[in-house]
């Protein structure tokens, strides 16, 4: 466990030491170069860009001049593991940090929209559609609302309580939705028609945590729609594909994370049980499926590179609120182990990915040091090991 705390130690003073702020994976169009060069119009070029920076060994960005920034998502994941820490045993030197990081995620709302809501610090786009900077998501939107209520309950601050129910009102009102049988999807953002099954349950998973506070039985009625049509889309093994589109048919570790603890939330503040078998069913699933003996986390359930410290970051999460992480114990451990010894740098950050021939060693901030941050923190409070030095 000492070996688990001290790489926690190094990986927390290294993230303050750089203010929370870098580089992310998928920043490639944030280059002050390619914009001048006008190198951003094409779609094709878009996704070679970020491609590119994405999978690159080497780190072109200070060539292309992409400054480092705030990611309002990698805030939220910091956020709430400041809040871990302080619940471990209300240790005061947290509150600084934590209202810090609750009061910039605040300032980084998106304008214009229904209610409160956040984006990419970074124009984004897929073979399915294009997201310019700071358009909001559901999937960031549902982390950073969450962290803010996880600061209002360590600090009492009703303000980021009341910014975090505003956005229901985005969820209903912004996003569009897409009629499945008795339900209906949620779409990504407001200026797509996407079917991707973990960001409309983490939309679910948002509404039924603000019911908890609001008592507003519409929010657990629209979730509950949004829930029916995803579930309706689990494999007979208890996977999820991430989305409906034939180049969107992959089974990964952290979207069906996403996937079990949004079905786990939603029926803990709704009361409504329904859905257990398929809690369940998704569970089995996700524990068997993700890790080799050794305890290399996997990226997808089928192979195992790139591995991908967001996986296990995520796995420890879902084990935590699910109430199996004491029996995950000692492969959460050895997996742990593992990161530390083959992805941690003597710097304290971790390593993006490891592929079959290299590793990918660019410190990103959002992904993995705040996932890391985000998921050792519940281990760490799991196991109520006091963090303070």
């Amino acid at each position: 466990m000492e070996n688990i705390f001290n790489s926690f130690i190094k990986l927390k003073n290294y993230c303050e030491k750089n203010n929370f702020s870098g580089w992310d994976p998928y920043d490639g169009l944030n280059s002050k170069l390619i914009r001048v060069l006008q190198l951003h119009k094409s779609k094709f070029l878009r996704i070679a860009i970020i491609q590119f920076n994405k999978k690159s060994p080497i780190n072109f960005r200070r060539i292309l001049l992409t400054p480092k920034d705030e990611n309002p998502k990698a805030l939220a994941l910091f956020l709430s593991a400041y809040c871990n820490l302080y619940k471990i045993n209300s240790n005061p030197e947290y509150l600084p940090t934590i209202n810090y990081l609750a009061n910039k995620i605040t300032l980084l709302q998106s304008k214009g929209y229904s209610g409160a809501c956040w984006g990419y610090n970074f124009d984004w786009q897929s073979r399915a559609f294009f997201l310019p900077k700071y358009t909001p998501t559901v999937v960031a939107t549902s982390f950073v609302a969450y962290s803010l209520i996880d600061a209002y309950e360590v600090t009492g601050n009703e303000t980021y309580l009341k910014t975090a129910i505003s956005s229901k009102d985005f969820i209903i009102n912004d996003l569009k939705r897409t009629n499945v049988n008795n339900g209906f999807i949620f779409s990504y953002s407001p200026i797509d028609n996407s079917v991707v099954y973990n960001a409309s349950l983490l939309g679910s998973r948002l509404l039924s945590r603000i019911y908890s506070f609001t008592c507003e039985k519409h929010l657990i009625d629209i979730a509950r729609k949004s829930v029916l049509a995803c579930v309706e889309a689990q494999n007979e093994d208890g996977s999820w594909k991430y989305g409906a589109m034939e180049i969107q048919s992959w089974i990964d570790s952290f979207h069906t994370g996403f996937n079990i603890e949004s079905l786990y939330d939603y029926q803990k503040y709704s009361a409504d049980t329904n859905f257990n078998k398929v809690l369940e069913k998704g569970l089995e699933f996700y524990r068997k499926h993700f890790f080799l003996e050794n305890g290399i986390p996997k990226y997808y359930h089928n192979k195992t590179y790139p591995i991908d410290l967001h996986a296990l970051a995520e796995y420890i999460r879902v084990m935590y609120i699910t109430n199996k992480i004491a029996e995950e114990k000692q492969i959460i451990e050895k997996a742990l182990n593992w990161s530390i010894e083959n992805m941690q740098s003597a710097k304290g950050y971790f390593y993006f990915q490891k592929n079959k021939y290299f590793t990918i060693k660019i410190p990103y901030m959002r992904w993995p040091q705040a996932w890391m941050m985000y998921g050792i923190s519940h281990y760490l409070r799991f196991l109520n090991y006091d963090t303070a030095v």
